[in-house]
């Protein structure tokens, strides 16, 4: 494993298909933590449907709000090479890039923390909601913690790929970003 410094951040010159689930699946988690905290334990089960489907987009590929994205016609940016218009989008399975890593990190941790929030205390909620804060965070200003952590452990990204230098390299404009 290689170790890295410097910061990664996610392309913020558009509003791609990801970009766009991780700010509704930040908001969902908000609104779901705020609903089980204020009214009912169970409804956390928000909380674990995305976790869920998060997972499952890590896994197949297939995200079903990213389905619904591209439908109201926004391009993803991480979609199969074999994708074009008309067809169900699929992200790219191909290798444990860092953005999928991302999306099975976050399901993972939403599913413990939810069950923890019902069988052993309402402040696990607390976590739950820093997650949907931080999935808003990344999808507004492109930098986010957890991609940071796994960036600077060697995980390679693919919206923004590295150049020779191991720098991060913008999107089409060629040149080098915080390193």
């Amino acid at each position: 494993m290689t170790f890295r410094s410097g910061i990664y951040v996610v392309p913020t010159n558009r509003w791609y298909v990801e970009r766009t689930v991780w700010l509704i699946a930040g908001v969902v988690l908000l609104i779901s933590t705020t609903l089980a905290w204020l009214v009912h334990p169970l409804l956390v089960l928000g909380v674990v449907v995305t976790a869920l489907v998060s997972i499952g987009v890590s896994l197949t590929g297939f995200c079903p709000v990213g389905n619904v994205l591209v439908k109201l016609g926004f391009q993803p940016a991480l979609a199969r090479p074999d994708w074009e218009p008309g067809k169900p989008y699929l992200m790219q399975t191909d290798a444990w890039f860092l953005e999928r890593r991302i999306y099975l990190a976050v399901g993972i941790n939403l599913t413990i923390a939810s069950a923890l929030s019902v069988v052993w205390s309402p402040w696990w909620l607390a976590f739950t909601g820093f997650v949907g804060v931080a999935m808003v965070w990344f999808a507004a200003t492109g930098f986010c913690i957890m991609a940071n952590g796994l960036y600077w452990l060697g995980a390679e990204p693919r919206l923004a790929p590295l150049d020779p230098a191991g720098c991060p390299v913008a999107p089409r404009s060629g040149r080098r970003v915080a390193a």
